[in-house]
C-alpha cells in the first residue's frame, strides 16, 4: 500500500514585543508537541557594535533587522520535508552565533516573530495567521522585566530604547500587519477561550 505524505503545515504568531506570543506557542505545546518551532529572533542581522549606552544605533525593530531572505528560504525547506541549519543569536552580545541547530522537518511548523506578517512571500507560505493584541503597557512591562532579567540590560536603555525605536517601529511595522491575521487573540496566553479554540484547531491541522 502506498502512503500519501501530508503536506506541511504552517502556523505564524505574531504580535507586538512583550505580546505573549511565546506563551501560545507553550500553550498549544501543551496538548501537540509534534511541531517544529522557528523563532523569528534567531535570523536577526548581527549588529556586534552595539551595547547599553548606543542600543539604538542599530533598529531592531524594523523588517530589514531581519535575514527574511534565510528564514524564508528554511520555511520552504520545511515544507519540502527538508532539514535546516537554524541560525542562534546572542542578545546579550547582539550577534549571531557560530554554531546552528539543525532542524528536522515535522507535518506542523510554526514560526512565531515581530514581523512574520509583514514580508508578503512568508504569509504566503502559511496556512494559519495569528496576531496577539495586547496593551501596550503590559508589553513594555514585560520587555522591561525580560531585557534586564535575560539580555543584561540597564532599566535605562530599555527606556531609551522604547520609546525611540520599539514603540514606533510596533505602529510602523507590526501593528498594520494584523490585517493580514487569520485570528486575533487578545489578552495573548491568558484569553483562555482563543487559547482553547486553537489548541483544538491545531490538533486537527496536525492531524492533516
Amino acid at each position: 500500500m502506498i502512503q500519501v505524505m501530508k503536506d506541511v503545515k504552517v502556523i505564524g504568531i505574531t504580535g507586538g514585543s512583550g505580546s505573549g506570543k511565546t506563551t501560545i506557542v507553550r500553550k498549544i505545546s501543551e496538548v501537540n508537541t509534534d511541531f517544529v518551532f522557528i523563532a523569528e529572533d534567531n535570523y536577526y542581522r548581527s549588529a556586534e557594535f552595539v551595547n547599553n549606552d548606543n542600543i539604538t544605533a542599530f533598529n531592531f525593530d524594523q523588517p530589514q533587522a531581519f535575514d527574511t531572505d534565510l528564514l524564508i528560504s528554511h520555511i520552504e525547506a520545511l515544507k519540502d520535508r527538508r532539514p535546516i541549519k537554524m541560525p542562534q543569536y546572542d542578545f546579550v552580545r547582539h550577534r549571531r552565533r557560530e554554531e546552528t541547530v539543525t532542524v528536522q522537518p515535522k507535518h506542523l511548523v510554526i514560526i512565531e516573530g515581530l514581523m512574520i506578517l509583514y514580508d508578503k512571500r512568508l504569509r504566503d507560505l502559511m496556512d494559519l495567521k495569528i496576531y496577539v493584541d495586547t496593551p501596550d503597557d503590559i508589553r513594555f512591562i514585560r520587555r522591561l522585566q525580560r531585557d534586564i532579567i535575560e539580555r543584561g540590560r540597564t532599566t535605562e536603555s530599555v527606556i531609551k530604547q522604547y520609546l525611540e525605536v520599539v514603540r514606533p517601529g510596533h505602529f510602523n511595522f507590526i501593528e498594520p500587519t494584523k490585517e493580514y491575521a487569520d485570528l486575533i487573540i487578545p489578552e495573548g496566553g491568558y484569553n483562555e477561550g482563543a487559547i482553547n479554540v486553537l489548541q483544538t484547531f491545531v490538533n486537527e491541522l496536525s492531524r492533516g
